[in-house]
């Protein structure tokens, strides 16, 4: 037993506890002549297409199940209700309660979303502008704002609530809004007069809940979903239409493309967008004609990406074309945007990834990242002269928001770093001047000073430098002593960003090291990091992670045994990966709607997400050496006969993205399969999805569970249990 050298865990009371065994039913499949023996599939629901829609569908023993892993869980979290109760309190505490964002200019109005004190859900507002910046602090109780939609007043009395779009239309008579109120991430699109404060007669299902309105605001773009949860269909809905009889612009036949919608910063077009994981297609539809047809940029062609913004007669293409594995920016003319007529803007540069871009009247703006630091770069489209935005700290995240209009020289970018809480600046790109709009506000108080940011590099298996950031309490004793709270992700592409997060204080100032390793799979060093953590290179992810927890330990963060790793979705893939290749690492593990049945999932083109998924895995029903490699590493299939550390998995009923089998599944055989250690947890979140409770204050508890158990893991442990 250790002993506790962290405030908050309390001593828990002796009991036993026997964990829920899952029924053997076992399933035989034969693939490429390997037999897979599976004595849980049970657990996934016949009808999870139903469920997804109505969780009460759920078929009994199933559902009998995971509520007693969820009694199990309860009882063993037991002595830490207490803790969980003060972890709540703490975190809400540094959330401002009558919070709201800053407003962002569109014509006549001043836009912007605020929070009521105690309300789970923001209102979104205007108020007529006045043309002067005004900071978010002035929004609460001004006598000429306008709520327009009221989330607390929608959600009441429903389980779940998840407001998704809020759309104003170009003449600012109407308010279309989405909301997904199962967790399904199904929304149900409505459109509200600003007038009367009430709903037309419109409610558009099964969508993603994105809206793009023509220009003459009288109709709308939206996004339907399939039977299979696909977004594959592009709709144009005329107010007052029969949603049933609305305009298909682009019906995606391939099951293995993603169909989304956004549009150019001008307003001028509206952008459909089919891609997967390493290839995209952009159409146009112009928002000024009614009727507009969509126009194709560029055909695909597997292995090319791009993304559009546009500029008067040009249209500005940010792209890997070419072998620009770190994307350059070309422009291309509107008349005729195809690739023969592409000329280089932006340069590649090797190593400098190019995020994202926007056009602003006269200016074209991009967020890039070098040696694993973020800066905004302007760039005057007349002159070519640049200016950019960036900062001397150690880690830091960076991001703009370019808002509603475009013929502007303001443009807004937030910063933050691990210490210091997010700051909104206005940055004039004539002068140079920044104005500060506001500073993330901790009610119940936050010094910087009183905390460390640092960045280290542990070096890889093959040599590769793999960042680590790093908080800490100026106070936190580097000895070895202390716990560490190490989150990863690395997959897709997405990097961390070293931001504020009022969260992991609460571990920070209790005397935990909290580090974010910036694995490969993410494009934290570029593009080819991200290339050197997918498919038959995907161990670089979790190799690296391993490394990291080495090096923060060789260089005395902490010690091993004492650091509880995290990650969540793909980021829970990572955490399984690492439970069986490196136990004894650590002290305990959090894995957050985890992808772990990887190897059944990817088989299965069936479900959601599964054929726009092949191009980050490999498609492992028609390429051997693909379901040889995912076989190799995918956790539930390589769950072994060894000690486990202490595990909770967190999962969503109505997760249509990690579905609420693949945590359950992978409890149940770590449970029958390990040979000492625990305990291992199964927490099933029975009324929500992907994203956990939709609230922002609800949320806090299943933040206070994790951080619970990872203070718990690292002090006393847990009661005696009847099995682990």
């Amino acid at each position: 037993m250790r002993s506790n050298t962290v405030s908050g865990a309390k001593t828990p009371r002796r009991r036993k506890a026997a964990a829920p065994r899952a029924e053997i039913r076992t399933k035989v499949t034969t693939v490429h002549g390997v037999e897979l023996r599976d004595d849980y599939d049970w657990l996934r629901a016949g009808n999870w297409k139903e469920v997804l829609r109505e969780p009460e569908a759920l078929p009994a023993d199933i559902r009998a199940y995971l509520e007693a892993e969820n009694a199990y869980s309860k009882t063993l979290m037991a002595p830490t209700r207490s803790l969980q109760r003060d972890l709540v309190k703490e975190m809400r505490g540094r959330i401002k309660e009558d919070d709201a964002s800053v407003p962002q200019p569109d014509g006549p109005f001043l836009y912007y979303s605020r929070y009521r004190r105690g309300g789970e859900h923001p209102l979104i507002c205007r108020r007529p502008r006045t043309g002067q910046p005004a900071s978010a602090e002035k929004n609460t109780g001004n006598s000429r704002e306008q709520i327009m939609l009221d989330a607390d007043a929608l959600a009441k009395g429903k389980d779940f609530f998840d407001l998704g779009d809020t759309a104003h239309s170009p003449d600012h008579r109407l308010l279309a809004w989405s909301a997904d109120e199962a967790g399904s991430e199904l929304h149900r699109i409505r459109v509200r007069d600003l007038a009367s404060g009430e709903d037309l007669a419109e409610c558009i299902p099964d969508t993603t809940g994105d809206i793009v309105w023509a220009a003459d605001s009288l109709s709308f773009a939206y996004v339907g979903v399939d039977a299979d949860h696909r977004p594959s269909k592009v709709f144009r809905h005329r107010l007052g239409d029969d949603p049933a009889q609305d305009t298909l612009l682009h019906d995606e036949a391939d099951a293995g493309m993603f169909v989304d919608i956004d549009e150019t910063q001008s307003g001028r077009f509206l952008l459909i967008s089919i891609s997967d994981h390493e290839t995209s297609e952009i159409r146009l539809v112009d928002l000024s004609q009614p009727d507009a047809a969509p126009v194709t940029i560029a055909a695909r062609e597997v292995g090319r990406q791009y993304d559009v913004e546009h500029h008067g007669d040009e249209l500005m293409i940010l792209t890997n074309a070419d072998g620009a594995e770190d994307f350059k920016i070309v422009a291309a003319p509107v008349a005729d945007p195809s690739p023969a007529n592409w000329r280089d803007l932006i340069a590649h540069k090797p190593g400098r990834l190019i995020l994202s871009h926007v056009c602003l009247k006269g200016r074209l703006i991009r967020l890039e990242r070098e040696d694993g630091l973020p800066r905004i770069v302007i760039r005057d489209l007349a002159t070519g002269t640049e200016t950019s935005i960036a900062f001397d700290e150690e880690a830091y995240g960076l991001g703009l928001d370019a808002g509603y209009e475009f013929d502007t020289a303001t443009l807004r970018f937030i910063y933050a770093s691990m210490a210091r809480p997010a700051e909104t600046f206005d940055y004039d790109m004539a002068t140079g001047e920044r104005v500060l709009l506001k500073r993330q506000e901790v009610p119940s108080g936050h010094d910087p000073a009183a905390y460390r940011v640092r960045r280290i590099f542990a070096t890889a298996k093959d040599g590769a430098q793999v960042p680590i950031s790093i908080l800490h309490r100026a106070d936190t004793p580097l000895d070895g002593s202390a716990p560490c709270l190490l989150y990863g992700y690395g997959s897709y592409g997405s990097a961390m960003s070293a931001s504020f997060r009022i969260r992991p204080l609460s571990l920070v100032d209790r005397g935990f090291v909290y580090a974010i390793a910036h694995v490969r799979g993410g494009t934290d060093k570029g593009r080819r990091w991200y290339l050197d953590g997918k498919r038959d290179k995907k161990r670089n992810t979790f190799t690296d992670f391993i490394a990291a927890a080495e090096t923060l330990a060789d260089n005395s963060f902490t010690t091993r045994g004492r650091i509880v790793a995290e990650g969540g979705s793909a980021g829970g893939m990572l955490m399984g990966a690492v439970a069986n290749m490196a136990p004894a690492l650590f002290a305990g593990i959090i894995a957050e709607v985890p992808f772990v049945d990887v190897l059944n999932t990817i088989l299965d083109d069936t479900l959601p997400l599964t054929p726009p998924e092949w191009p980050e895995w490999g498609d492992p029903i028609r390429d051997v050496s693909a379901f040889n490699n995912i076989r190799s590493y995918s956790p539930y299939d390589n769950v072994t006969a060894q000690a486990y550390p202490p595990i909770l998995a967190m999962g969503g009923l109505t997760d249509p993205r990690v579905t609420y089998w693949e945590p359950a599944k992978w409890v149940a055989r770590l449970r029958a399969t390990m040979t000492g250690g625990g305990p291992i947890l199964l927490h099933t979140n029975m009324e929500a999805g992907h994203g956990g409770s939709a609230g922002r204050f609800d949320s806090l508890k299943e933040t206070a569970l994790a951080y619970a158990f990872a203070i718990q893991a690292v002090g006393e442990g847990w009661p005696e249990t009847g099995s682990t």
